[in-house]
């Protein structure tokens, strides 16, 4: 099994933005976390960041290429505003979550909407970095359900 996770924008600043809601763990943490889970579970996994709305796009057009099983996204503040990339995932037909770190859910009123969860099977919010697991997790079980890997 394939999984590509996907970060957007001003992740790679975890452990400098905003602590007080992301907490003081780095990005590399995050990756560690995420490589060390799947390892674990024998996934395949690849981490990818990008502060770039296009090469997110990119990314999820190369996940069918390269013949990802699933795909777990936090598209950063590109949730509130991406129709692209709803429209990238919806492209590829891939097995989606969608993850975020706080609940975006209690955050201020323009970060009510998430274009990408017109397309992901699930949203898991205010988990901090065991959201990803879950959100893993959640992707593997559906997988396997669906019988593609």
């Amino acid at each position: 099994m394939k999984i590509l996770v996907i970060n957007g924008p001003n992740l790679n600043m975890l452990g400098i933005r905003e602590p007080a809601i992301y907490g003081d763990a780095t990005y590399d943490d995050l990756v560690s976390k995420i490589v060390n889970h799947c390892t674990e579970k024998g996934i395949d996994v690849v981490c990818s960041q990008s502060n770039h709305e296009g090469e997110l796009v990119d990314m999820i057009q190369q996940a069918y290429f390269d013949k990802f099983d699933g795909i777990v996204i936090n598209p950063g503040a590109y949730t509130h505003t991406s129709v692209a990339l709803l429209d990238a995932l919806k492209s590829v037909n891939i097995p989606a979550v969608e993850v975020h770190i706080s609940k975006v859910s209690d955050r201020e009123a323009f970060r009510q909407i998430s274009y990408v969860s017109y397309y992901c099977f699930e949203t898991i919010m205010g988990k901090g970095f065991d959201g990803y697991i879950e959100a893993i997790d959640v992707l593997e079980k559906k997988i396997k359900e669906q019988g593609n890997s």
